[in-house]
């Protein structure tokens, strides 16, 4: 989700421009990096952690999670590109405007971010359900046209949501290695939810971290945390909400490793057991 920190939206680029929100974060500098070597997790097979048990079921009960309402946002569209009147319409994000959607980035060989976040995200919502929460999606397939920013973080606020996750990947420079969270700063409206997206990033980022093996980000953020306010998913979200940014698709490690199935499947367990820490 390459993205940079201020300005419109250009039409029709491969790589996320403008500054938003599904692509919407990160290649900007923000200060803080934690230098890590490159990601040495070789591919799992479906299930598989570290330990040889699934991150998803390594803790707590696996039921535990009845009754929670989930909301899961695969950054971008597969139809986004073509559309780009449509997509750089701008919309208003409590500080400011931004573009309704942007186009992502991709790796090299062309595995699309976008359709990298519908995949994860489909995985993670079977893990969820499976485990008894109430999940919804915030795009049907991969195939539409956003929805805008400004959509995706009311469709968790009219749902009351427990816990929202917007899934992406980044697209740095090929330097850079690793994952990090975007959470939200205060911007006034979303003050009530800062708190607690604080405690599902730190959740989330370290279940990521132990599950899949990636290290955290080298070019972004201090020990896998970036705090923002010019993101309008979060800044219109009134639910604990963050970003994962998986991996730099532009770093031929992590591409390899985010192209692959078994390890989105990883992904996915790894994304469950940190709802599950958050939620119990």
């Amino acid at each position: 989700m390459r993205i940079n920190r201020g300005g419109p939206a250009v039409a029709g680029i491969a790589l996320c421009l403008g500054a938003l929100v599904a692509c919407n974060g990160s290649s900007g500098a923000s200060g803080g990096g934690e230098a890590a070597g490159p990601p040495t997790a070789g591919p799992a097979s479906p299930g598989a952690s570290r330990g040889g048990e699934s991150p998803a079921s390594a803790k707590g009960d696996p039921a535990s999670l009845n009754g929670k309402v989930i909301v899961i946002d695969p950054g971008h569209n597969g139809g986004n590109a073509s559309h780009p009147s449509e997509i750089n319409r701008q919309v208003k994000i409590g500080n400011g405007s931004k573009a309704c959607d942007t186009t992502g980035t991709e790796t090299k060989a062309g595995y699309a971010e976008h359709a990298f976040t519908w995949d994860v995200s489909k995985r993670l919502a079977d893990l969820l359900r499976s485990r008894g929460a109430k999940v919804t999606l915030t795009r049907k397939d991969d195939k539409g046209v956003g929805p805008c920013v400004t959509e995706r973080a009311a469709v968790g606020n009219r749902l009351k949501a427990d816990a929202a996750l917007s899934i992406h990947a980044d697209g740095a420079s090929a330097s850079g290695h690793g994952f990090h969270i975007i959470e939200p700063l205060s911007i006034g409206r979303n003050s009530e939810m800062v708190s607690g997206s604080a405690e599902l990033g730190e959740a989330l980022r370290n279940a990521y971290h132990e599950g899949t093996g990636i290290p955290y980000s080298n070019y972004l953020g201090k020990k896998a945390i970036d705090r923002r306010d010019d993101l309008g998913g979060l800044n219109m979200s009134t639910v604990p909400k963050v970003f994962i940014e998986c991996g730099n698709m532009q770093n031929a490690g992590d591409a390899e490793k985010l192209s692959s199935a078994p390890f989105r499947q990883r992904i996915a367990e790894s994304l469950a057991a940190g709802f599950q820490t958050y939620l119990n």
